[in-house]
């Protein structure tokens, strides 16, 4: 299977790939025989930006082309494309574990200077043994200001054989001296049937089950696939869609947002907690603690350092787990309100149509748009770091007003 074949419904940007990793190939081999041409007014150049909807598949995307210019399979010689995907250079890309591809995410709220810099000074280096030297950062607009900046001077001069490439959800997220030195791909949010397809071949999901969490989850791989094979998100996916079936009260309305929060909490706490033990046991035995015993004197900082990143990381967590929540929320009233105005678009939610008819038979479209921005704002809001629990709280008491 072709790296490609991890790409659903990306054709546009996989055929772009597809020529520079042609060109990237034809570089490194003509390097070799010492006549290699120069890259300038190739397909190929040394800094790409990946950007699209969440669930389109920046990383994806971007894993897939630094497997493909690592790739060694011995059809290229025969005319086919880099990217066979069974090489050791392809595996080892695709996997995270070859030499020369450094894969950059956080599971943190930003990513500093300090890595950025390390990161930088790694990638002046040569390949060690692969044809490229590829940085892979899937989460680069979260890098702060000082690190955005620290990464700009390496984008505008890499090494020879350095390869970056920035995921990002939009260009807007990446400063503008640094995406205007990239080529610029833009992925879509992939069709439904493809994703249910993929679900179907890849997963051995049922076919039914694949349909329903293509569409609920409107073209977005990772939480289709998660939502078909993982009974705790469909409960809790279910939860949040009868929030808007239950909230007539103001008390019910803050009910609902603290039962959110903690679902939330628990999703968060689910994610990091056996990642959180095992690199602390690690960090332990690092440092030479025995088990069970005292940290040797001098370390305690180095502790206090993992303890800020783990709370770091499961905030980020807790947020993204909301967000998840939110958008649930968005797709039912984008349901609701498609009843209203008599569209003929197939509804997202199909499993709790009846409470989707209901609603958009009682209330007016206006109240549906009003409500709809009252989930946007309260994604907005805790993007600004207010509160989530004082941001959904004004979120829910928005929905029962209407």
């Amino acid at each position: 299977m072709a790296v490609w074949d991890d790409l659903i419904g990306q054709d546009r940007v996989v055929e772009q790939l597809v020529a520079a990793a042609r060109d990237a190939d034809a570089h490194v081999t003509a390097a070799a025989s010492g006549d290699a041409p120069r890259l300038s007014g190739s397909a190929m150049t040394h800094a790409w930006l990946f950007t699209g909807p969440p669930g389109s598949g920046l990383d994806t995307a971007a894993r897939s082309f630094a497997a493909a210019l690592q790739c060694v399979g011995p059809d290229r010689a025969l005319g086919g494309a880099p990217g066979c995907g069974f090489c050791d250079g392809c595996h080892t890309a695709l996997i995270g574990t070859h030499a020369d591809v450094e894969i950059v995410r956080t599971d943190g709220l930003s990513i500093g200077v300090d890595i950025t810099r390390d990161l930088v000074r790694r990638a002046q280096l040569s390949p060690s043994g692969g044809r490229w030297q590829v940085v892979v950062h899937e989460t680069a607009d979260r890098l702060t200001e000082q690190a955005a900046n620290a990464l700009l001077k390496a984008v505008e001069e890499p090494a020879p054989r350095t390869v970056w490439l920035l995921c990002a959800p939009s260009a807007d997220d990446v400063l503008p001296t640094i995406r205007s030195r990239c080529r610029h791909l833009v992925l879509r949010t992939p069709p439904v049937d493809a994703v249910a397809d993929m679900l179907i071949r890849r997963d051995g999901i049922e076919p039914d089950v694949a349909a329903t969490a293509a569409r609920a989850t409107q073209g977005h791989i990772d939480r289709a696939r998660r939502l078909a094979t993982d009974e705790r998100a469909r409960a809790r996916r279910a939860a949040v869609l009868r929030l808007p079936t239950r909230i007539e009260q103001v008390g019910d309305a803050l009910r609902a947002a603290q039962e959110l929060i903690d679902a939330a909490g628990e999703d968060a706490k689910e994610a990091v907690e056996e990642v959180d033990a095992k690199e602390t046991e690690e960090m332990r035995a690092a440092l030479g603690a025995s088990e069970g015993g005292r940290l040797p004197r001098g370390t305690a900082g180095v502790m206090k350092e993992l303890e800020k990143r783990q709370k770091s990381r499961a905030t980020r967590a807790q947020r993204d787990s909301l967000d998840l929540a939110l958008v649930d929320l968005t797709a039912f009233y984008r349901d609701v309100l498609a009843r209203q105005f008599g569209s003929s678009v197939a509804i997202a939610n199909e499993d709790v149509r009846d409470a989707v008819e209901r609603i958009a038979a009682t209330t007016r479209p206006e109240q549906t748009l009003r409500r709809m921005e009252a989930v946007l704002e309260c994604r907005r809001a805790i993007e600004r770091n207010v509160a989530p629990l004082l941001a959904v709280e004004a979120m829910t008491v928005a929905l029962r007003a209407g």
